[in-house]
C-alpha cells in the first residue's frame, strides 16, 4: 500500500500469480480425471467385448459339433498328473469319453510330455481307457511320448494299444517316491524345543520335526512297495510279452526313445502326425483336450491381473521373474 491507501502492483502481480496458479492446477487435475475415466471406460468396454467374444466360443460337448469328417483325436497329458492340475483324471477322462462318444473319431492319440505325479490319478486314467476300449474296441488308442513319459505318465500310456515316441524322448521311471526332510539336528543346534501333542501311537508319522522310527520307516517302505507293485501290475497287463525280460525296467530308470524300444517299453519311433498318416489313414487331427469354462477362466485371468497390475502402477514396483 502507498500512503494513499491504494495497492501496490507489485502486490497485485502476486495475487494474480496465485490465482493463476491455482486455476492451472485445478485445470491440471480435471485432465488427469479425465484421463483416468478414459482409460476405465476403455477397460471396461475392452473386457466386455473379450467376454462377449469367449461366449461365443462353443464349450463341453458341443465342441466338436462342427467338426465333419473322420479323424483322429489328440488329448494332451502335459505337467504332472495331479488333481489340481491340467493333466487331472477328471480332465483326461471328459476328453476320452467326448473322442469316443463321436463316431467319426477314427482313433485317440494321447500326446504324453509328463514327469507323472499321482499314482491314484493316473489310475483312473489308465482305468477309464480300458473301460473305453473294452465299449468300442473299433477305436483303438496310441499314445505318444513327446519329451517326457516317466512314472505316472508312463502309466497311463501303458493302458493304450501302441506306444511311440521320438528317438530322444525319455521313457519310464517305474517306480514310486516318498519323500521329506528331517529338522532335528537343526532345531538341536538352534535350541529349538518341538511341543507335539497327539492321540494314537503313530499320528505323528512322517512328522519332520521328530526322530525318525524305524518301525515307522520300515513300514512306509512296506506302503511304497505295494503300491510299485500295483504299478508294476498294471504296466506288465498293458504291455504283455512285449516287454523285455528285464528286473531294470521296474527300477526306476529312465531311457531314451531307442532304449525303451529295444526294452519293450513303446512299439516304435514316430510323432502323433506319423501315428495319425500311418495308422489310423488320416490327416485330419481334432484335439480333444480339455478345456476350462473360458468365461470362468477369464475372470480369474482378469481379476489376477488387473489386480496386480494396479497394484504395480500406483506402488511402482520392479516386476520380479518367478
Amino acid at each position: 500500500m502507498d500512503n494513499n491507501g491504494q495497492q501496490r502492483p507489485a502486490d497485485n502481480s502476486k495475487e494474480w500469480k496465485l490465482i493463476e496458479k491455482a486455476l492451472l492446477s485445478a485445470q491440471a487435475e480435471q485432465r488427469t480425471a479425465r484421463r483416468w475415466g478414459i482409460f476405465f471406460k476403455l477397460l471396461t468396454f475392452t473386457y466386455l467385448i473379450v467376454v462377449l467374444a469367449l461366449l461365443r466360443v462353443p464349450g463341453g460337448a458341443d465342441r466338436h459339433a462342427s467338426v465333419s469328417g473322420e479323424h483322429a483325436a489328440i488329448i494332451e497329458v502335459n505337467g504332472p498328473i495331479a488333481a489340481d492340475q491340467e493333466a487331472s483324471a477328471d480332465a483326461i477322462v471328459g476328453a476320452l469319453r467326448e473322442a469316443f462318444d463321436n463316431p467319426d473319431v477314427l482313433g485317440v492319440i494321447l500326446r504324453i510330455n509328463s514327469p507323472g505325479g499321482s499314482p491314484v490319478q493316473s489310475g483312473y486314467v489308465y482305468d477309464e481307457i480300458k473301460r473305453l476300449k473294452a465299449e468300442r474296441p473299433d477305436v483303438p488308442v496310441y499314445a505318444v511320448i513327446v519329451d517326457l513319459g516317466a512314472s505316472g505318465a508312463y502309466y497311463i500310456a501303458a493302458a493304450a494299444d501302441e506306444i511311440y515316441a521320438d528317438k530322444a524322448s525319455l521313457v519310464g521311471s517305474i517306480g514310486v517316491i516318498g519323500s521329506g526332510f528331517g529338522f532335528t539336528g537343526a532345531m538341536e543346534k538352534f535350541g529349538v524345543e518341538r511341543r507335539l501333542y497327539t492321540s494314537g501311537e503313530h499320528k505323528a508319522f512322517l512328522d519332520p520335526f521328530s526322530p525318525q522310527k524305524e518301525d515307522e520307516k520300515a513300514f512306509w517302505e512296506s506302503v511304497l512297495k505295494v503300491t510299485h507293485n500295483q504299478f508294476i501290475d498294471q504296466v506288465k497287463a498293458g504291455r504283455g510279452d512285449r516287454l523285455a525280460d528285464d528286473p531294470k525296467l521296474f527300477s526306476g530308470l529312465v531311457w531314451t526313445g531307442e532304449q525303451a524300444l529295444e526294452y519293450g517299453l513303446i512299439d516304435g519311433l514316430g510323432s502323433s502326425s506319423y501315428v495319425a498318416r500311418e495308422l489310423l489313414g488320416t490327416e485330419e487331427l481334432e484335439n480333444y483336450t480339455f478345456q476350462p469354462d473360458p468365461f470362468q477362466r477369464l475372470i480369474e485371468r482378469f481379476g489376477a491381473s488387473f489386480g496386480q497390475g494396479v497394484a504395480s502402477f500406483f506402488s511402482q514396483q520392479t516386476v520380479m521373474l518367478r
